[in-house]
């Protein structure tokens, strides 16, 4: 349906540096409905036959924690014209729920997430690759933000993870990702030139009636 006219966008970058504000003024520029997005965070693993304490020892900021066999399968099925059953998951109970997303074959694909341009077999699927760049202060500063609302850490947690874990992990399997970028935004979802720049090519992709 629509093999031959499918455009796939990865958009990565660190965590916090402002993928989501990115992708949604790719997705305002564009016509209502003609794109589906796929977040890298919906592909976790399934770990319903680890123990509560198996989940919670988990690095999610390391590529093991990722299905990347179903992600590539799926955003291929899309292309291919076929509507897919996509992943939900769940950072509070650190696992897949129950419950799928429907999500219709659309013109324009975009798989959003930290480590999306990582995977050679899912970056060779991609017509335009994207990175999203931002200074690691305020990285930090934005995860501190997200967690303490959305996941209900306190700013200790979240600050120690991100020593521990997300720096760590950020430097060995992020960061060198960006030199498979086509485009790289830095300042992140606050460059509005960068943004509007991308946008207006973006926009040239869609064909015109």
């Amino acid at each position: 349906m629509f093999e031959d006219k499918t455009t796939i966008i990865g958009i990565a970058g660190g965590t916090g540096s402002g993928k989501t504000t990115v992708v949604k003024k790719i997705v305002e520029a564009l016509p209502p409905h003609y794109v589906a997005v796929m977040p890298l965070d919906s592909y976790y693993n399934d770990t319903s036959h680890l123990t509560d304490e198996e989940r919670h020892a988990i690095n999610f900021d390391h590529p093991d924690a990722f299905d990347w066999k179903l992600l590539h399968k799926q955003v291929n099925d899309l292309r291919e014209g076929r509507a897919i059953e996509q992943p939900t998951y769940s950072y509070l109970q650190c696992n897949r729920l129950p419950e799928t997303i429907h999500v219709e074959p659309k013109p324009v694909i975009i798989i959003e997430g930290i480590m999306t341009l990582l995977n050679k077999k899912l970056r060779d699927l991609m017509d335009l690759k994207i990175f999203v760049d931002c200074d690691p202060d305020e990285r930090l500063i934005r995860n501190i933000q997200r967690d303490t609302i959305d996941r209900g850490r306190t700013v200790s947690m979240v600050v120690e993870r991100y020593l521990e874990v997300l720096k760590p992990m950020h430097e060995q399997f992020i960061e060198p990702t960006k030199r498979f970028a086509d485009i790289i935004i830095p300042q992140g979802g606050e460059n509005t030139r960068g943004i509007s720049i991308l946008r207006n090519y973006i926009e040239g992709l869609v064909p015109k009636e």
